[in-house]
């Protein structure tokens, strides 16, 4: 096998198992209790990947001299926030279903996060093959629960289970897109800087979506659950962080 390719295919293999995710939509559950476990769990998912995983990535990739990059940092997550708002307010002006518009911006925040991880899956498998296969077999453990926030919501407004399939399917070759940008333009000029954006952005954008849109949506039930699946979620991606 040409060594040029391994790392597309770790890139592949890492966001295809997004397709995980919906598996549940063809079990035989209660519709509207697993849409509020979806999106209070996806909440738990979503805020745990930014405080456990991209946040302290986003550190890692500048000098870690943190009297200087933390109100770096802070400003990069405020400007994510904002412009998760600025995508808000637009699909408002376009969307007048709640869910539909929860879901669409679900859908951008997760590729957004996915873009710079296949970045960095490829470039860390181009230079190390081994740890590269490792640091897959890490996101495809937490690309499976990302899959669960895209497919149940959208199962749940559509009953359409190709729908489902196409944009979940979309957000996990996000990944492959990122490796494909890496290899095309990145790999001599991407600086630890830009990806220390990237992620801190990013990360921004997925608290603000977790709690001004899932959470506060799933509380509307007042469903006893929705706070135990919310710490499922954070509790699931804390431990997946750990163990990658």
């Amino acid at each position: 096998m040409n060594i040029k390719i391994i790392p597309f295919i770790t890139t592949f293999i890492a966001g295809i198992s997004t397709l995980l995710g919906i598996i549940p939509t063809y079990l035989k559950i209660n519709e509207k209790k697993l849409l509020n476990f979806s999106l209070s769990f996806s909440a738990g998912i979503m805020i745990s990947i930014s405080i456990f995983s991209l946040i302290p990535e986003s550190f890692k990739y500048l000098n870690q001299n943190y009297l200087i990059e933390l109100p770096i940092i802070i400003i990069e997550i405020i400007l994510g926030i904002y412009l998760s708002k600025g995508i808000d307010i637009f699909i408002n002006n376009k969307e007048n279903n709640k869910l539909k518009k929860i879901n669409f911006i679900t859908i951008i925040a997760l590729i957004l996060h996915n873009i710079p991880e296949g970045v960095i899956t490829y470039l860390t498998t181009s230079n190390n093959i081994k740890l590269g296969i490792i640091l897959a077999i890490g996101i495809t453990l937490h690309n499976i629960p990302e899959g669960l926030a895209i497919a149940i919501p959208m199962y749940y407004i559509y009953k359409d289970h190709n729908k489902v399939f196409i944009y979940t399917l979309i957000s996990g070759f996000s990944e492959l897109l990122g490796a494909l940008l890496a290899a095309l333009f990145l790999t001599n000029y991407i600086t630890p800087q830009l990806l220390s954006l990237l992620l801190a952005i990013t990360s921004g954008i997925m608290i603000f979506v977790s709690i001004e849109e899932l959470l506060k949506t799933a509380l509307e039930e007042k469903n006893k659950y929705t706070y135990i699946f919310f710490i499922i979620g954070l509790i699931t991606m804390y431990i997946i962080s750990k163990i990658i």
